[in-house]
Order: structure tokens, then C-alpha cells, then sequence
């Protein structure tokens, strides 16, 4: 089996885990446990809190201890086992405490599977922007078809989407010890180093300069967006119900927001062209501006009267929102530091991304949503919450647009 056949086979099963009940999830809370709607938020920002420190932390530790994809396998073996308690779990607090230990082994592998997977590129002298994109593709895929598995397989509601989980973490990080090995490349030597240096701090360094302090801010907000897309997507075309209650959007409405995952798979492999032709601040920037387009379409969606074409638009756009700045961003990382740091250096992007960005994201909108767009009922007005949105995402993309230089414009595939 080639290289990239094996790198292939741990993205799709590094989202495969996350697709199988992030987006179901909701179901499982309010349809079978029945619990209250107040302690849900706090749930989704278990993935904010866990992105805060332990990308970091465990970039630090593959960059000067541990082979990435020995702690790769470790972590994914520990989550497996947290997501199979789940189940057990008879109240909101418990399961809060749980499902924040199964993200603290979880979050980390995002930053470290893009890492390893650059290592491994590097050290078989495959160009990492002509490869990845081809390579991560299949962690979309991975991710769909956790989605439709659950789904299709009436585990929607069920805690089976826990265990599906957990068991194919477990299987992953048995298959990371076979993948090629990836030692500490910062490694301590006999010259004098500084605290930072001894402590593997390096890439925190990076903040000190001006274009990539931008960048990590920018990731923040950026960050942001995408948990709103992520917490409200699906609540969003649920509430249809009480206006078109035979539509087929709201009875499968989880199957039409994956749709968003389809368009992934397109634009990660349209990634190396537009890269080489506009440059890295030209596509970041497309990305902004589509999550305005993103949420503008939602805004004006209907699931009937001719308004579902919005939708699945919005549904396709997202791809290129999501994929132009995530995947691109890591490409940046990767190619803005040298192979000491570029765990810690992708955990740092992890962490103000899927850390900070999420966090802020899901407690800023909580609170608005709550206080000006949900009225005595309980009903929520989407189309002014969209717009709201739609607006904070087009400030960020003038700001990026005025601030940010870059003087690499094209990030070239040899």
C-alpha cells in the first residue's frame, strides 16, 4: 500500500469519528434524555475549551518528546474508550465532565493528523500543497459517511452514535503505531537554549510577528463562523417544521447539511490551483466573504416557495467558506515554520481556530440569539440572526482585506 494510500485511510477515519455524532448529536440530548436546552451550549464548547490548550500542548510534546504518531495512536485510544462511557452517563453535568475528557484526547489529533501527515510527505519527498489537499479530501468523505451511517442506520437519537464512535477511535489509534515513524525534530541538544526553547514553547514565538499574530487573530474569527454553522445548521431547518411539516428538508434535514460535506470534498482538491494562481491572502479572503454569502443565503432560504435553491446554495458555498481558510491556513502554518516547531505550530492554529474561535463563537451568538432574536415563545427570528451573522463575517473580511500583508503572495506546488 502506497504512502499515500495509508495517509488516505487516517484522514477518512480521523473524521469519520467526528461525523459519526456532532451533527446528531442534538438528537440524542433532546430526543432521548430530554434534557434541557440551557446545559446544550455548555456541551458544544467542550470542543472550544479542549482546542484552547491541548493542540498546543500536545504539539509541544510530538515536537520534543513523543513520535507524533505514537501520541496520535495514544490519544485516539483514549478517546475510543471515553466516547463508550457515554452511554452510561444519567445526567447533563456528568455527561458534560465526559464528553470534555473525550475532546481533550480528541482535539489535539486535528492539529497532529495534519502535522504527521506533512512529515510523512516531507520525508517521502511528496510537496505537501500538491498532495495534502488529495490527501484530506478523504477526511470529508470520512465525515459524510459517518453522517449517513448514523442516520440511515436509525441511530440518529440512539447512543449507538457513541459507540460507532468510539470504536473506530480505538481502531485508529491501533492503525497510527503502524503509520511511518515521525520522531521530535526539536530535540534538546548540548547548546545553551532559552526557557522557551526548553519548554517547547517555540512556536508561540510566531506571535511576535506581525503578519502571523494577523493570522492567528483572523483564525479566532474566523473560528468563530464556523461554530455558528456547526451549533445552529440543523436547529435552524428543524424549525421549518412548524411552517412546511411535510417538507422533505425537514425530515432530512441532517442528510441536506450534508451537503455542506460534499462540497468540501470539491473544493479541498480545487485548493493547489487556486493557492498558485491568487496567492494566500486572495483565497483566505474569498473564504470570508463566501461565509458571508454562506449565511446571507440562509437568511433568505426556504425549503419551499423557491426558496430551497438558497439553501442547498448555501450548502455548497460553505465548501469553499470552510476549506479556503482551514485547509489553506494549515498550509500557510506549514509553510511559515520550519520542521522543529510544526506540531506546536499547527496545535497553535488548532487552538485559536477550534479554541478561542469556538468558544467565542458559540457564547457571543448564545447571548444575542437569546437577548434580541428569540421572542416570549421561544420561537427564534432566523432571518435576522442569519443576517447578523452575514454582517459580522463581512466586518471580518474588510478588516483582513485592510490589515493583513503578505509578502509570499503564491504558495507554489512543485
Amino acid at each position: 500500500m502506497s504512502i499515500k494510500d495509508r495517509l488516505i485511510i487516517m484522514n477518512f477515519f480521523q473524521f469519520f469519528i467526528w461525523g459519526a455524532w456532532m451533527i446528531t448529536f442534538a438528537n440524542y440530548w433532546f430526543g432521548t434524555k430530554h434534557w434541557h436546552s440551557e446545559d446544550f451550549g455548555v456541551i458544544f464548547s467542550t470542543m472550544g475549551i479542549a482546542s484552547i490548550f491541548m493542540p498546543a500542548v500536545c504539539g509541544i510534546i510530538a515536537d520534543r518528546w513523543i513520535n507524533t504518531e505514537r501520541l496520535y495512536g495514544i490519544l485516539h485510544i483514549l478517546c475510543g474508550i471515553t466516547f463508550m462511557s457515554l452511554p452510561m452517563v444519567d445526567n447533563p453535568i456528568t455527561f458534560f465532565w465526559v464528553i470534555l475528557l473525550a475532546m481533550i484526547f480528541y482535539m489535539p489529533t486535528l492539529a497532529l493528523s495534519n502535522s504527521l501527515a506533512y512529515s510523512v510527505l516531507t520525508k517521502y519527498n511528496l510537496e505537501t500543497v500538491r498532495y495534502f489537499p488529495f490527501i484530506r479530501v478523504w477526511g470529508t468523505v470520512g465525515f459524510i459517511a459517518a453522517m449517513w451511517i448514523t442516520n440511515l442506520s436509525g441511530n440518529k437519537a440512539s447512543e449507538n452514535q457513541f459507540y460507532i464512535a468510539g470504536i473506530t477511535a480505538v481502531v485508529l489509534g491501533l492503525y497510527a503505531f503502524s503509520l511511518p515513524k515521525c520522531p521530535p525534530q526539536n530535540t534538546l541538544d548540548k547548546e545553551k537554549k532559552s526557557l522557551m526553547e526548553f519548554l517547547g514553547l517555540d512556536a508561540f514565538k510566531l506571535l511576535k510577528e506581525y503578519r502571523m499574530a494577523l493570522f492567528f487573530f483572523f483564525s479566532m474569527l474566523l473560528g468563530a463562523a464556523l461554530q455558528l454553522t456547526n451549533a445552529y445548521g440543523d436547529t435552524f431547518l428543524d424549525d421549518f417544521r412548524y411552517q412546511y411539516p411535510d417538507s422533505f428538508v425537514v425530515k432530512y434535514s441532517t442528510i441536506i447539511l450534508s451537503v455542506s460535506q460534499i462540497s468540501e470534498t470539491l473544493f479541498i482538491l480545487a485548493i493547489p490551483f487556486f493557492l498558485k494562481r491568487f496567492g494566500i491572502k486572495k483565497v483566505m479572503l474569498i473564504s470570508m466573504l463566501a461565509w458571508v454569502l454562506r449565511f446571507g443565503l440562509f437568511a433568505y432560504g426556504n425549503p419551499e416557495g423557491g426558496g430551497l435553491w438558497m439553501i442547498l446554495l448555501s450548502c455548497i458555498v460553505y465548501g469553499m467558506a470552510f476549506d479556503f481558510f482551514n485547509i489553506s491556513g494549515s498550509l500557510f502554518v506549514d509553510k511559515s515554520t520550519n520542521a522543529k516547531i510544526r506540531s506546536s505550530a499547527q496545535g497553535l492554529f488548532m487552538m485559536m481556530s477550534n479554541g478561542f474561535g469556538a468558544i467565542f463563537g458559540s457564547w457571543t451568538s448564545g447571548l444575542l440569539i437569546g437577548k434580541f432574536f428569540t421572542d416570549s415563545d421561544g420561537m427564534k427570528d432566523w432571518h435576522s440572526i442569519w443576517l447578523c451573522f452575514a454582517g459580522y463575517a463581512l466586518v471580518v473580511a474588510i478588516l483582513f482585506a485592510i490589515f493583513f500583508k503578505d509578502k509570499t503572495e503564491r504558495i507554489e506546488a512543485n
